[in-house]
C-alpha cells in the first residue's frame, strides 16, 4: 500500500448509521494528515443519518443505501461491497453502522474490516454494554477496536481504552467518557492499518511485524502510542 493522498494511497470507506462522530475523528485525523489516506466513500443504510452532513461538509462522497429496498440481507451487502470497491476503497471502517453484515461481506474484506465497540472485549458484546458494565459493578469500561469477523463482536481485538467507573456514573455519563477515548484510538488503529504497519495474519493482529496477543491499552491520561 501506498502512502499518502496520491492515486496510490489505501483508500478508506466508513459505513455508518447515525451521526458519525466516529467518522468525524477520522475525517479530522485524515484532514490534519496523521492518517495517510483519504476517506473516499461513506454510506449509510439511513438517509437522516447526520454522518452524510459531516462527509459532504469534509468533501467526502455520501452515498444512502437502505437496506429495505433489497429482499435479504446478502443482496443488501453485495450493494454496499460494490459501491466500496467502485470507489477504490481498500479500508472499510464501521462506525456505529446498525446492520449485522452477512459472512459473504466479511469474507470479502477479511482483513481489512474494522469495527470499534463499547466496552473492553471480550466483555458484554451486544448492546447495552455501558448499563451492563454498572449493573455487573465494574471497575473499569472502554472501548475496543477490533477486526470484524463473523462472528458478532468477536474479532481479534487490536487496541483498547480503559476509563474507570466513578460512583455516580449512570449509563449517560459513562458513555461519554467511553465515546472521548473512542475519538482517540479508532484514528489510530486506521493510521496504523493504511500505514502497513497493521495486519492480520493467521486470525491475530500483527502491528509492526509483532502479534498482538493482547490488545494494546491505554488510559484516560496516557499518551497515544506512535
Amino acid at each position: 500500500m501506498g502512502a499518502g493522498n496520491g492515486p496510490t494511497a489505501p483508500g478508506i470507506g466508513v459505513l455508518v448509521s447515525g451521526s458519525g462522530s466516529n467518522l468525524q475523528a477520522i475525517l479530522d485525523a485524515a484532514a490534519a494528515g496523521s492518517i495517510p489516506a483519504p476517506v473516499r466513500l461513506v454510506v449509510s443504510n439511513r438517509p437522516e443519518a447526520y454522518a452524510l452532513q459531516r462527509a459532504a461538509e469534509a468533501g467526502v462522497e455520501g452515498r444512502v443505501i437502505q437496506h429495505h429496498d433489497y429482499p435479504d440481507r446478502e443482496t443488501f451487502d453485495t450493494a454496499v461491497a460494490e459501491a466500496l470497491e467502485d470507489a477504490g476503497v481498500d479500508l472499510v471502517v464501521l462506525a456505529g453502522f446498525m446492520r449485522i453484515l452477512s459472512e459473504g461481506f466479511v469474507r470479502r474484506f477479511e482483513g481489512r474490516l474494522l469495527n470499534i465497540h463499547p466496552s473492553l472485549l471480550p466483555l458484554y458484546r451486544g448492546l447495552h454494554t455501558h448499563r451492563r458494565a454498572l449493573e455487573a459493578g465494574d471497575r473499569e469500561h472502554g472501548c475496543t477496536v477490533h477486526f470484524v469477523t463473523p462472528e458478532l463482536d468477536a474479532g481479534p481485538s487490536i487496541i483498547q481504552a480503559r476509563v474507570p467507573i466513578e460512583p455516580d456514573d449512570g449509563p449517560d455519563t459513562l458513555a461519554r467518557r467511553v465515546l472521548t477515548q473512542e475519538h482517540r484510538i479508532y484514528p489510530l488503529a486506521v493510521r496504523w492499518f493504511v500505514q502497513g504497519r497493521l495486519e492480520l495474519r493467521g486470525g491475530i493482529p500483527h502491528l509492526d511485524g509483532q502479534p498482538l496477543l493482547e490488545p494494546v491499552t491505554i488510559r484516560p491520561d496516557d499518551p497515544l502510542p506512535h
